[in-house]
């Protein structure tokens, strides 16, 4: 299963992502990964959710081999509506999700991130978009709950990443633990908050998200319509097609190869 749930007797759902090697994410994989989050966060033994991945990183974002594979533009509408899907059950999840961030987080692994309550982050972690490199567009409406905006735009126009550190610095991870420490942290967290009153604790949660200054998923829809602009145009598959035979940047999936340490290289499309 790449995706698989745990209840533990605290009240705490853990839910994992595994699909090697990067957990790139098929249609499938988007639509479980909503579905497994919004089934804890209707279940009323559940008081808290901690979403984690195994493997070398948290979320690679989109499995381009499907969308490459399929004939006509249905895998990336699928794609682009699995995940909508999965960013929106964390957002609107009816009790907190803590994300437990290690490694790359990109494009949709932003998205993830960028729409849970609490993110706990390993040393080795870095986010980003490297959308423009890929010909598509997306997540920058998440990145913007983890960034200031001019940092944003940077990110967005360059495909720079940026370290755990430094969102701590920003405020927006809790804590920065060493990579072996991070299950054990972000369920110490989860577990503080599941012991609260669970209807005080969804009823804040309600609160928090009536008073976001940003409707995360209308302005995620907006940025997903000049994706499809940049397909029809043939941008899109142009930029995939040189991702896929390698022609793009052979380092960090993400980042430029002169800015960062070699990294993972994952043959799948972070949106």
């Amino acid at each position: 299963m790449a995706v698989s749930t745990t209840i533990h007797p605290s009240g705490v759902s853990e839910v994992v992502v595994d699909t090697p090697p990067v957990n790139a994410l098929s249609v499938r994989d988007w639509h479980d990964l909503a579905d497994a989050v919004r089934h804890c966060g209707r279940d009323p033994a559940v008081g808290a959710v901690v979403l984690r991945a195994k493997g070398p990183g948290f979320n690679a974002g989109v499995d381009i081999k499907e969308i490459r594979r399929s004939t006509g533009h249905g895998a990336l509408l699928g794609a682009n509506r699995g995940c909508y899907a999965a960013f929106a059950a964390v957002y609107d999840c009816e009790i907190p999700v803590v994300a437990a961030v290690h490694g790359f987080c990109l494009g949709g692994g932003v998205g993830l991130a960028g729409n849970a309550d609490i993110v706990i982050a390993a040393e080795d972690a870095y986010f980003g978009l490297p959308e423009v490199d890929r010909g598509a567009l997306g997540a920058a409406t998440h990145l913007a709950r983890l960034v200031p905006q001019h940092l944003v735009r940077a990110m967005v126009y360059t495909c720079r990443t940026v370290s755990a550190a430094e969102l701590h610095a920003h405020g927006s991870v809790l804590t920065v633990v060493p990579t072996t420490g991070l299950r054990a942290e972000a369920l110490a967290v989860a577990d503080e908050i599941a012991q609260k009153d669970p209807q005080v604790i969804r009823r804040a949660k309600e609160a928090l998200n009536g008073i976001d200054p940003v409707d995360v998923k209308r302005g995620y829809r907006f940025e997903q319509g000049f994706t499809y602009e940049l397909t029809l145009t043939g941008a899109g598959g142009a930029h995939r097609d040189r991702f896929a035979a390698g022609a793009v940047e052979t380092a960090v999936p993400g980042a430029t190869a002169e800015a960062e340490p070699p990294g993972p290289t994952p043959e799948d499309h972070p949106r």
